[in-house]
């Protein structure tokens, strides 16, 4: 899938190289034909990867596991899957070896009642954040809202066994952003020039209600489908070991608020691409055999990862 590699470029290390965003990354890199080397905790992950792909195997919890990925690479993709134990260990090895670190973070700094609950990734990556300054390495922090994504796991399988979709909170209002936009946002701001000390929160071009998303999937679809709303203690009680309490909680929370609230949009993505973000729309219709076929991954736990 890659282009030729510019030689000038030194490569791009991306962590999280198998997960929704990370994989996209590593495509858009070697679009560009910027040389990429992709971190996996298991060896065997590397048959998922394209060929262009240099994979090496690391832990963020085993800081020094990283040395061989890190030595001459020039920039990070950081996406932390970790506990947050080697957060600083992992941080210092990073900025002693590149010159600068893209990290996917949360929009937990933006003053809509959506992202301001309670929320312990949005702790972590704040402390994160503050580490990666303390160090003087140029950064960038990519804050992606609710990712287009998120649908699959959510109500892919009540759409693809064709029933009806119960969800808390159906007129809560997000701006879904497409996963293949952030992306492509993190890719530019790796390898382009110009964003450094950038902070960016992603979303998608329209608000919408999660019951308005769920009738423009069925619209793609060719099919109604009938939105039927939960309570929250249905959802609590559902969602029980599927995630954290502490995950079921805030997104019940962010939704609550987020009621007869317009959803936060952002310009940002068009800002940084020269080309306007996907809609919902496309996304679904880019993705409509997930729906009709096949089970995606277990839910997300983060509206970021």
């Amino acid at each position: 899938m890659g282009g030729v590699h510019q030689t000038d470029i030194p490569p791009v290390l991306v962590t999280g190289a198998t997960g929704r965003i990370g994989r996209l990354v590593i495509d858009r890199l070697l679009d560009a034909g910027v040389p990429v080397r992709a971190l996996t905790r298991r060896s065997e992950a590397a048959a998922t990867l394209p060929a262009d792909a240099e994979v090496f195997t690391g832990d963020l919890t085993v800081p020094e596991s990283l040395a061989p990925a890190l030595n001459g690479a020039g920039a990070v993709f950081l996406v932390w899957t970790a506990p947050p134990q080697t957060a600083a260990a992992v941080v210092e090895r990073m900025a002693a070896h590149v010159r600068r670190i893209v990290f996917l973070s949360s929009p937990h700094r933006t003053p809509h009642p959506f992202f301001q609950q309670p929320n312990p990734m949005a702790a972590m990556h704040a402390g994160i954040e503050r580490l990666i300054a303390a160090t003087g390495v140029e950064s960038t922090i990519i804050r992606p809202g609710m990712l287009a994504s998120n649908s699959l796991a959510w109500w892919g399988p009540a759409i693809r066994a064709g029933e009806v979709v119960r969800w808390p909170y159906g007129a809560a209002e997000t701006a879904p952003v497409d996963d293949r936009d952030v992306a492509a946002v993190a890719a530019r701001t790796l390898y382009k020039d110009g964003y450094t000390e950038g902070d960016y929160v992603l979303t998608g071009p329209e608000p919408l209600t999660q019951a308005a998303q769920v009738h423009i999937i069925g619209d793609v679809l060719g099919r109604r489908i009938t939105f039927e709303e939960m309570t929250p203690d249905e959802f609590r009680s559902l969602s029980e070991g599927t995630a954290p309490d502490s995950v079921i909680d805030m997104l019940l929370a962010a939704w609550n608020a987020a009621v007869g609230q317009p959803a936060y949009v952002t310009t940002a993505v068009a800002d940084i691409l020269g080309t306007a973000p996907r809609t919902f729309r496309q996304w679904a219709t880019d993705h409509a055999t997930a729906f009709t076929e096949g089970p995606e991954g277990p839910p997300t736990s983060s509206t970021a990862t």
